[in-house]
């Protein structure tokens, strides 16, 4: 079947199985080498097209490590890819998708291809974005993100939607200093040195805005994991300037002295990790 001569339907979830169909079907069905998750424990070898992938997955429900390898590479595709990496993860999932669309469907007065399309949004939000491959059952949580859209969406067409009592919420309701918009104290940070230029966009964009690291770091030139341990150090920095007040009073000249000395230092140890390894991806110090 070619995507061309496709006959589309209107419900979401359908349209998508359709895709995943015609992105499975002949001269060059997408696949996986599964000799590239060597030594994850269990999985087939050779190269496997994906609904033989999935139906293997789903006979072999404890098959923990195997599924998170294979969802781990799948969310990595669909992030840097292109479109068809992203119609095979959801058509990867479809089963539960479509196990969640009919129990949410149970009793619901509207249209369920809504919350089929909801469902479909909150997983591909997920995807493109909030699941960190870095961490245990990548596969659950874009799931998870796929459940609570769809269900949202029948809880607001309930008669009674549930909101917290406000009036027993106990403590002051003012913001606690610093208040300031996060990306505020950001890009103050950067500019007495606490984190670097090259750094601050990629800094706002994940932790703030809850991108994808993987396309980011393929951006910077770095890998994934140098950019994970490259924020986690901005972190730390960020916390100790916050906990002594430099982010939210004047910076003593001093303190600005020692803050753009460190910077340069950072600077120093990128360049000679990035001459010491001129064709491969930079580990990045920071």
């Amino acid at each position: 079947m070619s995507v061309s001569d496709t006959i589309w339907p209107t419900a979401p979830l359908d349209a998508v199985e359709v895709a995943f169909a015609a992105l499975s079907g002949d001269p060059a069905p997408v696949s996986i080498d599964l000799d590239m998750f060597r030594p994850a424990v269990g999985l087939p070898t050779g190269v496997l097209e994906l609904p033989a992938l999935r139906d293997w997955l789903l006979a072999n429900p404890r098959a923990y490590t195997a599924r998170d390898a294979v969802w781990r590479e799948l969310i990595r595709r669909a992030r840097l890819d292109g479109p068809q990496w992203v119609i095979a993860a959801v058509g990867m999932a479809m089963p539960a998708l479509r196990r969640y669309a009919r129990r949410l469907s149970d009793g619901y007065r509207g249209d369920p291809d809504d919350i089929g399309a909801e469902i479909l949004a909150g997983f591909l939000a997920a995807l493109r974005n909030h699941v960190d491959v870095s961490r245990r059952a990548p596969y659950a949580s874009l799931c998870r993100a796929g459940w609570r859209a769809g269900h949202a969406l029948r809880q607001q067409a309930s008669e009674y939607v549930t909101v917290e009592d406000v009036e027993r919420v106990t403590g002051p309701r003012t913001p606690r200093v610093p208040y300031g918009h996060p990306d505020v104290l950001v890009r103050r940070a950067a500019r007495l040195g606490i984190l670097d230029a090259e750094d601050e966009q990629p800094y706002i964009d994940v932790r703030l805005g809850q991108r994808a690291m993987e396309p980011i770091a393929a951006r910077m030139g770095i890998s994934t994991d140098a950019l994970r341990m490259r924020l986690c150090r901005i972190d730390t920095r960020l916390a100790e300037a916050l906990a002594n007040g430099m982010l939210t009073g004047a910076a003593s000249p001093q303190a600005a002295q020692a803050l753009a000395a460190r910077a340069k230092r950072r600077a120093s140890l990128r360049a000679a990790s990035r001459r010491r390894m001129p064709t491969t991806t930079s580990t990045a110090a920071a």
